[in-house]
């Protein structure tokens, strides 16, 4: 296990107190995670990144990589309409130059739940100036605010009239830049033959939630007496054999569609004028994404109010975190000393993923992490 040099007490004073000054409750999360479940919520992209635990005669864990999806569940389990939790405490995740060594640091949070929209645009705001002044009591002198937004992705994908099966195999590789190439480089080729439907099992999985796809999966193991193993949950599993189906029988791209999804994703400028940009690749059936602009301009101007440099940051359309949960708003802190990969805050609205647990269909939720010893100058570690 390696383990991160302890922070200095004042400075890591000094950059917790932004996430305590607004009152939030301060919550905990088990060590050890059940890794179907997390693997079913935030993706096959975070199975190389976790610290698998083999429980002998238990049900596959891992430890914490993350504090989100316990922090919503226990959310959840208390049914209230909202509220605001913080967290502090160390995360483990395998190494990105080491898969076989776990890196072990020290994470702080924010997670806010809200009943409402109404709430969203100000919550947004609210979240992402928190982590900004976290970040800035480290004392560091060359960050840099990131904006982007998943949903901006999905509303674009639906004004490119595709047919519903590649138009959510696309939604589904918003954060999968390699997925997404592969998806431009079949453009043009002619459809199978045999449908853009998948057929039999998948098929039927298809129609389904997530959830409900995954309690008809383990119906059938359980009538088949299939006892599934290596970590993935039966949700996880219903996902990948219907993606599989479709892949196998989805149309390409046209290269018009390409060309235009290409030309999206390469925008990266000062958020008005990426916004500006997006707005002008808006087609006669993008009614959703003229809607989802709307939302950034209330958006833009919650987040100046909360003191976050809007007139510094930059908004990238391609900007996507690893966790599939994330489906609105995402954003990132990095440090120019420190580069892209390695970002000192990260966050998001994933207002889908309480409704997942089995929360309420109106549940909004919106948080922030932070690797409180990437906020330090270099002189102060």
């Amino acid at each position: 296990m390696r383990a991160e040099p302890a922070i200095p007490p004042e400075k890591l004073a000094a950059i917790r107190a932004p996430f305590l000054a607004v009152g939030a409750e301060a919550v905990d999360a088990p060590l050890l995670q059940p890794l179907g479940l997390l693997l079913d919520l935030a993706g096959e992209a975070l199975r190389a990144r976790l610290f698998v635990v083999q429980a002998e005669g238990g049900a596959e864990t891992c430890l914490r990589p993350d504090f989100t999806v316990p922090v919503a569940r226990l959310h959840l389990d208390r049914g209230a309409a909202s509220g605001r939790y913080v967290y502090e405490g160390k995360v483990f995740r395998a190494a990105p130059d080491s898969p076989d060594l776990a890196e072990e640091f020290l994470q702080i949070g924010l997670e806010r739940f809200d009943a409402g929209e109404a709430a969203a645009p100000a919550a947004d705001a609210e979240i992402v100036a928190i982590a900004w002044r976290a970040a800035e009591a480290g004392g560091r002198k060359d960050l840099s605010l990131w904006l982007g937004d998943v949903a901006l992705f999905a509303a674009f994908i639906d004004g490119l009239d595709l047919s519903p099966s590649l138009g959510a195999r696309l939604k589904r590789a918003a954060a999968r830049p390699r997925l997404l190439q592969a998806e431009l480089a079949r453009a043009g080729q002619p459809a199978n033959d045999q449908g853009s439907d998948p057929g039999g099992l998948a098929g039927v999985l298809a129609a389904l939630s997530p959830v409900e796809a995954g309690r008809m999966l383990e119906e059938v193991w359980a009538l088949a007496g299939v006892e599934p193993v290596g970590g993935r949950g039966p949700a996880e599993i219903a996902q990948r054999l219907v993606r599989r189906a479709e892949a196998q029988r989805a149309p390409a791209l046209t290269l018009d569609q390409a060309e235009a999804l290409r030309r999206f994703l390469a925008i990266e400028a000062e958020p008005a004028d990426a916004l500006a940009a997006v707005a002008a690749l808006a087609g006669p059936k993008s009614k959703a994404l003229k809607q989802a602009l709307q939302v950034w301009t209330r958006r833009l101007s919650h987040l100046s109010e909360a003191g976050a440099p809007i007139a510094h940051a930059r908004f990238a359309t391609a900007l996507g975190h690893a966790f599939d949960y994330y489906d609105g708003l995402t954003f990132e802190i990095r440090a120019q000393g420190l580069g892209p990969d390695r970002p000192i805050a990260v966050g998001g609205r994933y207002d889908g993923l309480p409704v997942r647990l089995g929360g309420p269909a109106q549940a909004q939720a919106v948080g922030c992490t932070l690797r409180p010893l990437w906020a330090l100058a270099e002189d102060a570690r």
